[in-house]
């Protein structure tokens, strides 16, 4: 996954591509992992970098969905649970089981949920996930030490599955070009290129790096930009109504303390109506989401004020210490596709909206899949495939994914434990070639020594991120690559100096541009501040 070897296959190209994915989030990676394995030649443009926008920002869920199931929408969660048993068949290493404690207030409540997860459990068929159980309240309380005893007379624990996504996009992607495919990030798509009769037989684009355009012509071009793909849409045709609207939410990030142990706590119905999650997640504990309407959706959102009292409000109820705004780590906060109905224009309410997904083709050839969520990915991209193959005349060949694994990523330490072990000044090059950092000198801190007490995360890491798995900046190693602005805004930026040094020397930048580099991360840093009275700046540890 090598970002230069990739332009350079795009320039030794001689033939159209069969299919060119515009868009490199989950539904873009699924779909160059379901092409590449069919056979097809497939190229993935993304315009910053993989997972920049709704995928890095879920909430770490591979599940059917309860909210849908108490919608009444039975096929989108059968679909959904069974590819909740498949990504965790084909990726173990990414996706595992997590117990949810449903806290009920009495007898009623507890019929009516454990019925509710009965049913759910129906629905996923042969699933090896555990059966949901009924929980007297002496269980809850052990299950969950930090739960409120006055707000529980008894529970539902049922199991689903839990995930890192950008992770998971990222050994997708791996996979993908280990299948012949290409990916490229920080490769903007310029233009639709249109032949005389108004078919769509391309695009223009643009490496963001080096100023160099091209043009890539390609028998199918697929639209998989997320919220923004009425964007594409519209430059296909000006004219065009918008498929999408868009709402945002938010997800707070606190410290392990508020939820110690290893089960989650759901809220089935909030006070306007809203399903809630607690939820343990990389030794922190992650709480959301929202539902707000947005106007139209943007690279970078920001939580409101309102979404983050809600968020904390909602869990003093149910946990023995209230979290304040002084408590939180982090918020991150995600747009989502929702497909708008027919006559549905002036309606703000979003939280109701389908999460199926749409797949439609325009007058020009134009294929654009939107809406679904994560789970159901690998689904969206094998149904896109099968229909853009009939709709271009591409020969028919069946989906491989089912039971295809995914290949995890390797783990960094044994590419550079000789350079951990170095240290003789006199083995430092002078010039380093491409992809060779200098070993460390008797000055230098070791490869393996984490950046930031607390967290993990280590030079080797960053050296891996970059040679391995296409970073190109210091948020693609902090907030996706690892997690850790994700997890907590300050150990971030206490991170970035020396992340922004290994960049520079691993890509060969000069100084202008790591200072330049500083100073954008901590713009973006400001996206996942908590915009209240304080700020989860760097007072708490977690």
């Amino acid at each position: 996954m090598q970002r230069e070897l990739a332009i350079q296959r795009v320039l030794e190209r001689e033939t159209p591509w069969d299919i060119l994915i515009i868009g490199g989030g989950a539904t873009g990676a699924s779909l160059l992992l379901d092409a590449a394995t069919r056979g097809y030649s497939a190229i993935l443009l993304e315009q910053y970098d993989f997972g920049k926008g709704t995928s890095s920002r879920s909430t770490k869920l591979v599940h059917g969905g309860v909210r849908y199931l108490a919608q009444g929408n039975i096929s989108l969660v059968r679909e959904a649970l069974r590819e909740r048993s498949l990504l965790r068949r084909n990726a173990p290493h990414v996706v595992q089981e997590m117990s949810f404690l449903v806290p009920c207030r009495n007898l009623w409540q507890r019929l009516w949920y454990g019925i509710g997860f009965k049913a759910y459990d129906l629905l996923a068929a042969r699933s090896d996930f555990r059966p949901a159980r009924s929980l007297r309240r002496d269980a809850c309380l052990q299950a969950v030490s930090t739960l409120r005893p006055d707000q529980v007379a008894g529970g539902v624990l049922y199991s689903d599955g839990q995930f890192d996504d950008t992770r998971l996009l990222i050994d997708i992607l791996q996979t993908a070009i280990a299948h012949g495919g290409i990916a490229l990030n920080y490769f903007p798509v310029t233009d639709l290129i249109k032949n005389p009769a108004g078919q769509v037989t391309g695009v223009a684009a643009r490496d963001s790096e080096s100023g160099q355009t091209f043009t890539l012509p390609a028998r199918v071009v697929i639209n998989a930009t997320g919220p923004f793909c009425d964007r594409i849409r519209q430059q296909d045709s000006p004219h065009e109504q918008p498929l999408l609207t868009t709402s945002q939410g938010i997800h707070v990030v606190l410290p392990k303390r508020f939820l110690p142990g290893n089960t989650a706590v759901i809220v089935p119905k909030t006070s306007d109506g809203r399903v809630i999650f607690l939820i343990p997640w990389l030794d922190h504990v992650v709480v959301g989401t929202t539902d707000t309407p947005l106007d139209e959706p943007v690279i970078e959102p920001r939580p409101q004020t309102q979404e983050v009292e809600f968020l904390l409000k909602t869990a003093a109820q149910y946990l023995t210490q209230a979290p304040t705004v002084d408590d939180i780590l982090s918020v991150f906060t995600g747009i989502r596709p929702l497909v708008r109905p027919q006559g549905n224009a002036g309606n703000r309410s979003t939280s109701r909206l389908s999460r199926d997904h749409t797949i439609l083709r325009s007058p020009s050839g134009l294929v654009t899949i939107t809406g679904g969520k994560w789970t159901t990915a690998r689904k969206m991209a094998e149904d896109c495939l099968d229909r853009a193959s009939a709709w271009s005349g591409l020969p028919h060949r069946p989906s491989r994914t089912v039971e295809l694994p995914i290949q995890p990523s390797n783990q960094p330490l044994q590419e550079t434990d000789r350079w951990a072990r170095s240290n003789d000044d006199s083995q430092t090059p002078s010039a380093p070639a491409a992809g060779v950092v200098s070993p460390p000198t008797k000055r230098d801190p070791p490869l393996t020594e984490p950046l930031v007490p607390g967290y993990t995360l280590s030079r080797a890491d960053v050296l891996w991120s970059v040679r391995h798995q296409m970073a190109r900046t210091i948020e693609d190693v902090l907030a996706r690559r690892s997690r850790l602005l994700f997890l907590n805004v300050a150990a971030a930026r206490q991170a970035a100096p020396a992340v922004a040094d290994l960049l520079m020397q691993e890509l060969h930048r000069d100084h202008a541009w790591r200072d330049d580099q500083r100073q954008q991360f901590f713009q973006t840093t400001k996206a996942f501040e908590c915009n209240g009275p304080s700020s989860p700046t760097g007072k708490n540890q977690p």
